[in-house]
Formats: C-alpha cells, structure tokens, sequence
C-alpha cells in the first residue's frame, strides 16, 4: 500500500479500497483474538494517513451495486459507453480508468474488481473457463495488463485456498491436543483413585 501511496500515478478509488478491504478481511479471518482485527485494520489505514472508514464505506457501497449487476451488461456498457445500462456509478469509477492513460494497476485493485466480479456473479467466478474470459475482456476494456491481472488473481485465490487449509489443519491440532489433555486429565484422576 505504501509503495502505491508514493507512486506519483497512483490515485484512490473505490475498486481499490475494496481490494484492500477484502484482503484484509479475508486473510485476517481466524486471526485471535478477534477484537484486534479493528483495530490492526484501523492502524494499517492510518500508517498510509487516510480515513479506514472511507475505505470500508467505499468498499460496502460497491458490493452493495455488485450484487445487482450483470457483469455482460457491465463489459458492453463500457465497450459503449453512451448506452447507460449498468450502474451509472460503478461504470463511472471504470469509465474513468479507461479515460486515465497513467492509472497504476495494483494487486489490490485486482482483487478489489474480482471482489465485484464474485458479487455479481458468483458462479461464474467459481468456473476457471468463465472466470478467466470474463477477466481477458475487463483487462482488455479496462487497459489492463491482461496476464498480470490473471495471475495476480490466481495468486490470491491460491492463497486463500492455502491459509483456509491452514486453518482447518489449525483446528484439528487444537482439537486432538485438547483430547489428549482430556485423556491424561483422566488417568491422572483414576490414578488418584487408585492410590487411595
């Protein structure tokens, strides 16, 4: 986010604030204890001097107008964009992308337009085949850098796939030591009583 911050081509907008508030909730999901994720949130937006809660304003109001597009609709109104059809404000933050000749691809700005893409079309995200032509036409509309736009997804999807692995292989070591604390607690006891 830094490294961003200072890039002289870089500029806020809401794709990206959703990217960096899906990231931050997702990867930070099983973190303990549970009250420090506000404000470990609250201090990441802060180190970079801007307000956490535009950015978790910005980043629910966008999902909010994912969940009622048509991510087709959405590729032909950019394509044209005189003939309305989308939301007229989610399409302005992208039609403003395209008209900006020095916009500054970021990760987080990837995972932010996945995010929207996950809301409208969730399905269609699960399957590679429909998720990957549906990502090759953003990049293209968009101006995007096509291949470092699929993998930087690929990346991010892989490692949530990993750090959910992390987690249930977490909760299975904390179950089967809590049994064997369970199990000498009760030889303990029964030894106990066959003493006396």
């Amino acid at each position: 986010m830094h490294l961003l911050r200072v890039n002289v081509d870089f500029s806020y907008d809401p794709i990206y604030a959703l990217g960096v508030v899906t990231a931050f909730d997702r990867f930070m999901q099983g973190y303990h204890p549970l009250a420090d994720q506000e404000s470990i949130y609250q201090a990441l937006i802060k180190a970079e001097q801007d307000d956490p809660q535009r950015y978790r304003g910005d980043a629910e109001r966008l999902e909010a107008l994912a969940k009622n597009l048509a991510v087709k609709d959405l590729i032909a109104s950019l394509k044209s964009p005189n003939d309305g059809g989308s939301d007229q404000e989610l399409q302005g933050h992208l039609q403003a992308i395209i008209n900006n000749p020095k916009f500054k691809y970021s990760r987080l700005f990837a995972i932010g337009l996945f995010t929207l893409l996950e809301q409208a079309d969730p399905k269609g995200m699960e399957d590679k085949a429909t998720r990957e032509e549906i990502l090759t036409q953003l990049a293209q509309v968009l101006n995007l850098p096509q291949d470092k736009l699929l993998k930087d997804l690929d990346l991010y999807r892989s490692n949530l796939e990993k750090l959910a692995q992390a987690r249930i292989m977490m909760a299975e070591m904390t179950q089967a030591e809590r049994k064997k604390r369970e199990q000498r607690g009760n030889q303990a006891v029964e030894t106990a009583q066959q003493s006396t």
